[in-house]
């Protein structure tokens, strides 16, 4: 059970008698209710409060055991008398309790209005506007108060008062309810709150409780005006009903509420914290996987295996072979080429096209982890061919399906898949099926397989083919493992990483048959995570 439903059974037990046990020595509630309503005929006559419009409520159980409703006006002659059994929520009520309107129990049911100039006229000082936003069920909220002067408040009988309940009446927060406390300050409310003004405080507590249980929560969201929900009037209000305690139990449930609120909102934080963590897993859980697949620890090696020296040895074959052929420059600098120097240490060497060597350097300092026997470090350079792309112009694309895609940037990625909203017939920089495709610039880190038998690739986009095609999986998975490391090093006002921030990049290369274990792997493992 979630939080807010163990808030709200608690809430509706409290208000059907059910949280705490009935004790037939209680004064019954029909005293409470009496002695309220002589408090308020007191404070009629004393000028201090209003005589009910339409009479005053007598809610009681007649001789057929239904519940009747009386109204009498202010000389004491009833003015209807009719059964009310199809309005109550349920039908029997606990020995000692009773039914009454929350009218019967304030001098003062009214909302209040905005200062005149509205919003424009807030301050950073004076008298505190209270608006819903501020009026939360376990209290007032006043960090985002807003404050006005006096002078330009044009509504009467909108002033806050301490221990008055304020009930939101209109928008997303109707139904809030906070009781004010007894040491508030200077405050009026705007039109979406209504002041209520308890004929005797004692019943606040178990009025707030009841107000915010299910049962009150939902008449005030049937009781808004209208199709189109535009608030709750402070008449309708007044109607709601509420199942009355005994004043001893009404103690006993508050003292009760109290006690489990606590609980419940630990409960809720808990809950919360659970959800978060439900949400981030999938997610760590992967980030793992993608660790241990690149440092060896995800499937076990096997000997037998052709070592990864060897296919990095013929990558380079094929390099030197395409630079003969003039399909591909000589790699700016020479052909890197890393090795375990007899101290254990890893060096790099640089061989250019006519085989000359340069001086060792260390690089041990870049190596991030160690790798299994059998693996290699190399530079991604080394192992794929790296083509960026270049931006059309306005009259090169068109949006009627005419040419190939044109693949702009992150708008053209989906959940690892690419979508085509323009085509050209012009292209330039063309990606083939089946090549990685990774966002370069503005969103970082994208990536997808082109499933285009071609498309054109604008510079937000860089297209990624191993030498050793069947390396694409793993590599894919790597760039998956480095990318929140590959997205620190973007620079500038709309973030880009160059060329040489993916090609530089230490890549631990495992064996081409560890390589597709790890891929299989990784795949099966992530249909459970995810």
């Amino acid at each position: 059970m979630k939080a807010k439903d163990l808030k709200n059974s608690i809430l509706q037990m409290a208000i059907e008698g059910k949280l705490v046990p009935q004790d037939p020595n209680d004064e019954p509630a029909s005293v409470l209710l009496e002695r309220i309503r002589e408090e308020k005929h007191k404070l009629i006559a004393e000028g201090k409060a209003k005589f009910p419009k339409g009479g005053e409520s007598v809610i009681y159980i007649g001789s057929d055991g239904s519940p009747y409703e009386k109204r009498v006006d202010a000389k004491g002659r009833v003015t209807s008398d009719k059964c009310i059994a199809d309005e109550v929520p349920f039908e029997e009520l606990p020995e000692g309790w009773c039914w009454s309107r929350l009218s019967s129990f304030f001098t003062k049911m009214g909302s209040g209005s905005t200062p005149v100039g509205g919003r424009k006229v807030y301050q950073d000082e004076g008298p505190m506007l209270i608006r819903s936003q501020n009026v939360h069920n376990e209290g007032l909220r006043l960090d985002d108060v807003a404050h006005f002067s006096r002078s330009l408040f044009s509504r009467r009988g909108s002033h806050v008062l301490p221990n008055d309940m304020l009930l939101n009446i209109t928008g997303a927060s109707i139904g809030r309810c906070a009781i004010v406390p007894n040491t508030f300050g200077d405050a009026d409310v705007n039109q979406h709150v209504l002041i209520m003004r308890p004929v005797l405080q004692i019943v606040s507590g178990y009025l707030h409780a009841a107000i915010i249980s299910p049962l009150v929560q939902s008449a005030i969201m049937v009781g808004q005006v209208g199709a189109t929900k535009e608030g709750l009037s402070a008449t309708k209000a007044a109607d709601l009903l509420i199942p009355l305690p005994p004043l001893a139990e009404q103690r006993r449930i508050v003292g009760r509420v109290n006690e489990l609120m606590p609980l419940v909102e630990e409960y809720g934080g808990l809950e919360d914290a659970r959800e978060a963590l439900d949400a981030a897993l999938p997610g760590r859980l992967r980030k793992s996987v993608l660790q241990l697949a690149v440092r060896g620890g995800l499937v076990p090696q096997d000997p037998a295996d052709e070592p990864a020296g060897t296919l990095l040895e013929r990558i380079r074959g094929q390099r030197r072979q395409l630079v003969a052929e003039k399909k591909m420059k000589a790699p700016k600098g020479g052909e890197s080429i890393i090795f375990a120097g007899s101290d254990g240490r890893r060096y790099e060497k640089r061989v250019d096209a006519r085989g000359r060597e340069s001086e060792p350097v260390c690089i041990e300092d870049e190596i991030p982890f160690e790798i299994p026997e059998g693996w290699e470090w190399a530079r991604l350079e080394s192992v794929i061919v790296l083509l960026s792309g270049t931006d059309l112009n306005s009259s090169q694309y068109n949006d009627r399906h005419e040419g190939i895609p044109y693949l702009t940037g992150a708008s053209n990625f989906a959940d690892g898949k690419l979508i085509e909203n323009r085509w050209t017939v012009e292209p330039s920089r063309i990606s083939r099926k089946g090549e990685l495709l990774f966002t370069c610039k503005g969103t970082v880190g994208e990536m997808a397989i082109n499933r285009f038998d071609a498309a054109h690739i604008a510079r937000q986009i860089m297209s990624i083919t191993p030498y050793e095609y069947a390396m694409l999986p793993y590599i894919t998975l790597f760039l998956n493992a480095m990318v929140e490391d590959i997205k620190s090093h973007a620079k500038g006002v709309i973030p880009g990483i160059e060329r040489n921030t993916l090609l530089a990049r230490l890549v631990p290369v495992p064996p081409l048959a560890e390589e597709r274990r790890i891929a299989e792997k990784f795949a099966e493992l992530l249909t459970i995570v995810i």
